[in-house]
């Protein structure tokens, strides 16, 4: 074994879906840094094309909810060695005031659509034997709060659909795993980062006091990547700064 290339990627093609921005991005830009080549798709083309400047890749338009389209991607991009997906939304809401075109809107996009990737792409990694798929699920697939509910049900099912893949696509020799963050500076948190209130109360349910930044989760991406992941396999990597081990934050009083 080289450990000195351990975590390098020369000659392998990766699809970075969502890498228009945020966490996307930053899986791009480091993927790219160990070697590989990159395709940069998001349903922003010119914020996909920007990624694709900064990694040395290509950019292609993609919207997810097209199912077509996602198959045509799949057979346009060839022989893909990496698939990292990143696409969600969330509606914060309670349940008693959700309504069924929202819960359907985070449902279609965040387990619907994830469904079609995974197998789009994985048709052809089984076919080669080869592949390291990685989706991006939440501490929320854990742990939930009041006005969570849908998203979190769906970051569950999505660590449940990957775990099956992983059962599945497994002995042909593909890797499927998820990284699950806590809280992001994204543009999909810009709702709470805005309030003072809230951006403080959730930096403070972590160990670390604060919240990460999407280059915290590259790492993450390109260990599962890579040859130092070789037999891992239908995992869930927290990068959620110990918000799942610590279980909120408790100062007594003197």
């Amino acid at each position: 074994m080289d450990y000195e290339r351990l975590f390098r990627l020369d000659g392998r093609r990766a699809v970075v879906i969502g890498a228009g921005s945020g966490i996307g991005r930053q899986a791009a830009l480091a993927l790219a840094a160990h070697g590989a080549q990159v395709v940069c798709a998001d349903r922003d083309l010119p914020s996909a094309e920007e990624t694709a400047r900064g990694c040395g890749g290509s950019a292609v338009l993609l919207d997810v909810l097209d199912t077509e389209a996602v198959r045509e991607t799949a057979a346009a991009a060839g022989a893909v060695d990496v698939l990292v997906f990143t696409a969600a939304t969330n509606v914060r809401k309670r349940l008693l005031d959700y309504s069924g075109e929202e819960f359907q809107r985070v449902v279609d996009l965040n387990l619907r659509a994830s469904f079609e990737v995974l197998r789009a792409f994985g048709a052809g990694m089984v076919e080669r034997g080869t592949g390291s798929i990685i989706g991006f699920a939440s501490i929320r697939a854990a742990v939930t709060e009041p006005g969570q509910g849908v998203y979190s049900a769906t970051k569950a099912g999505l660590v449940q659909l990957l775990r099956t893949a992983a059962a599945e696509f497994g002995p042909s020799g593909v890797r499927v795993n998820a990284i699950a963050p806590g809280v992001v500076e994204t543009p999909l948190t810009s709702q709470i980062k805005n309030d003072p209130a809230w951006y403080d109360a959730y930096a403070a349910k972590s160990a670390l006091g604060r919240w990460a930044r999407p280059e915290e989760m590259a790492g993450a991406v390109v260990y599962l990547a890579s040859d130092a992941a070789t037999f891992v396999t239908g995992s869930v990597l927290y990068v959620d700064g110990g918000w799942t081990a610590v279980d909120g934050r408790f100062n007594p009083p003197n």
